[in-house]
């Protein structure tokens, strides 16, 4: 499996692009904010002679599902997410407005994703991991092959997700992180949602929120 990352919109969120050898892809969190953004991925999927097959999202808070609209337009693509992120997708809308931001209603979702669900696109596949507590709904999604997780807003380099929003709770995050992530192999790579990327190790020996 091969990554890129993209990194879009005002609140510079990763969007990270994932493909088999023949060239089917993933979308893990399509954040384009416009039209420009989402030129800039398009061209690199063209580029590449991508097949766009499968979109995700690890959470639908607004800044994560921007680009939802332009990849059904272009692709014929609805997201997956979990049932539980339906409150935010939803009223994302309003939250744009609280951040002074414009965005057009979001599709309606393809499909929901529940916890150790396997998701296939091409040869490739990832495992679905549900790690509440930045939001009700949010997911990882682990590869083993390629020993990386994509862990939206749970778990960043040296920090963790906000838990004071809708659905968000504090304890509930910590033990998710420690259930379902941390005990990942130690090695694993950690693509977070904004940031750099990190490991299941680094964040297991140094992360103040974790030890």
């Amino acid at each position: 499996m091969q990554l890129n990352k993209f990194v879009f919109s005002p609140l510079q969120v990763n969007t990270y692009l994932l493909n088999d050898e023949k060239g089917n892809c993933a979308i893990i969190d399509c954040s384009c904010y416009n039209r420009d953004e989402f030129s800039q991925m398009e061209k690199f999927i063209n580029s590449k002679k991508l097949n766009p097959v499968l979109l995700l999202n690890t959470h639908c808070h607004l800044d994560h599902i921007f680009g939802n609209n332009m990849m059904l337009e272009k692709f014929k693509l609805k997201t997956y997410s979990h049932l539980l992120e339906e409150d935010n997708r939803k009223n994302s809308l309003s939250h744009a407005m609280l951040f002074g931001l414009s965005m057009e209603k979001p599709p309606e979702c393809e499909g929901f994703i529940s916890d150790k669900q396997r998701i296939f696109f091409g040869d490739s596949s990832l495992l679905a991991l549900h790690v509440p507590g930045h939001t009700a709904g949010s997911l990882a999604f682990y590869s083993e092959e390629d020993g990386c997780v994509f862990t939206g807003d749970a778990l960043f380099a040296g920090s963790i997700g906000r838990s004071d929003l809708h659905g968000g709770n504090f304890k509930t995050l910590i033990e998710s992180i420690k259930n379902q992530l941390l005990t990942l192999p130690p090695e694993t790579v950690v693509y977070p949602g904004h940031g750099p990327q990190t490991s299941i190790k680094k964040e297991m020996s140094s992360n103040p929120y974790l030890t």
